[in-house]
């Protein structure tokens, strides 16, 4: 009973949060446009099942992305992890002692980057635009590996405590240089590329690392430091799809001149 009520209230915000885009739909469609919305009970239907399967990943959400981000982020700083029994436990944990952190970030980047299905979407389009030669996987590579390390960096920020503007603005003056060099009709995509990873599956895991790597090492506020993962998701994936666009570039050079 508990479950159905959770899911009745989380229902109601769903329809309470759709029902401007629909009513926005509606006014440009009939009062702007003024023309009928063809097939209407297919489009009903639609709805539908888009505040259904928001109303359950909402719930999904809480009952299990949340709590296991917090909880993976708790049990990979506890100091029962870090040190064996008898080990003489330093006043300051130096930050290379959380490298299980750093990898886990890595990898639930990397997995749920993948995922991503507007990810998915993007490479699809891509690769149908560019004639076959954007690769489907060889973007969302790119995309994850750039996540996965921006991620790992992040979760190394929160462990040392440093200023987030500091990385965030190196980020973004390697990412200007790069688009001197990479190739003109890579630049948009790469762009589109970092914001596509803060979707459905990348945030709410990837927020959830940060608040309980945040509430979990000593010294760090949740507010202050939890926060901020999710720019370093967006920007990371924009400097690796121009080098993977550089790379492919230089090595069909490299192959032109062999020919020669």
């Amino acid at each position: 009973m508990a479950l159905l009520e959770h899911f009745g209230l989380t229902f109601i915000a769903t329809v309470r949060d759709v029902a401007p885009i629909a009513s926005i739909i509606l006014v440009f469609q009939l009062a702007v446009l003024r023309k009928p919305i063809g097939n209407w009970p297919k489009v009903l239907l639609g709805f539908v099942y888009v505040i259904i399967g928001l109303a359950l990943f909402l719930m999904g959400l809480e009952l299990a992305l949340f709590p296991i981000g917090e909880a993976m982020a708790s049990q990979l700083t506890s100091l029962t992890f870090l040190y064996d029994s008898g080990e003489v436990i330093p006043a300051t944990i130096p930050w290379n002692e959380y490298y299980w952190v750093y990898l886990f970030a890595a990898a639930i980047g990397f997995s749920t980057t993948i995922a991503e299905p507007s990810l998915i979407a993007v490479a699809l389009k891509a690769n149908r635009v560019s004639g076959g030669s954007i690769g489907v996987n060889g973007l969302r590579i790119a995309v994850a590996l750039g996540v996965a390390m921006g991620i790992a960096l992040g979760s190394y920020r929160i462990v040392v405590g440093d200023p987030l503007h500091n990385y965030i603005l190196l980020g973004y003056v390697v990412v200007v240089i790069q688009t001197n060099f990479a190739p003109k009709s890579i630049v948009p995509l790469a762009y589109d590329s970092g914001g596509v990873t803060t979707s459905t599956v990348t945030v709410p895991i990837v927020t959830a690392l940060g608040l309980g790597l945040a509430s979990t090492v000593p010294g760090r506020n949740p507010m202050l430091d939890g926060f901020g993962l999710i720019a370093f998701a967006s920007l990371f994936p924009m400097i690796t799809v121009m080098a993977y666009a550089q790379l492919a570039a230089w090595q069909a050079k490299r192959r032109e001149s062999d020919a020669l």
